[in-house]
C-alpha cells in the first residue's frame, strides 16, 4: 500500500489530526491516504453529539467501542479523519462539524470545495 503525497488542501506538509485516539486510515495521527482507502478518510474534524448522532443514523456508529477493531469509539470533541463524502452528506443535511484544515488531506478536494471547507474551518483566523 502506498500512501499518497502527506500534502494539506494548501499543498503545504498535512498536519496530524489526532493521536488520542489514534486517527487516520493508517492509524497514524493523520489523514493520509492510499488508493485503498476506498471511503477516503482525509477529512479531520471535531466531533460534535449531533454529527455521531448523524453518522450513527447513517449506519457508521463511530459511538459504540469495537475492541476487535481496536477502535475505543468516539465522543464529541474528539478530533477524526473523516471520509470525505460523509462529511459532505452531513453538510447537506446540517450537522457537518468543524474541520482543521491544515490537517485536512488534499484529496479532499476531489469531492469538496475548498472555499465550503473553509467556512467550517476551526483552524483558520
Amino acid at each position: 500500500m502506498i500512501k499518497h503525497e502527506s500534502l494539506n488542501v494548501y499543498h503545504e506538509p498535512l498536519e496530524s489530526c489526532c493521536e488520542d485516539p489514534l486517527t487516520g486510515f493508517f492509524r497514524d495521527g493523520c489523514c493520509n491516504t492510499a488508493d485503498e482507502d476506498l471511503g477516503m478518510h482525509t477529512v479531520c474534524v471535531e466531533l460534535t453529539d449531533d454529527f455521531l448522532q448523524f453518522s450513527k443514523r447513517m449506519g457508521n456508529d463511530l459511538i459504540t467501542p469495537r475492541p476487535e477493531f481496536n477502535f475505543p469509539g468516539l465522543k464529541a470533541g474528539d478530533r477524526w479523519c473523516l471520509c470525505a463524502s460523509r462529511w459532505l452528506q452531513s453538510h447537506q443535511a446540517g450537522v457537518a462539524p468543524r474541520v482543521h484544515i491544515r490537517s485536512t488531506h488534499q484529496r479532499t478536494l476531489e469531492i469538496v470545495d475548498l472555499q465550503l471547507l473553509k467556512q467550517y474551518a476551526a483552524d483558520l483566523q
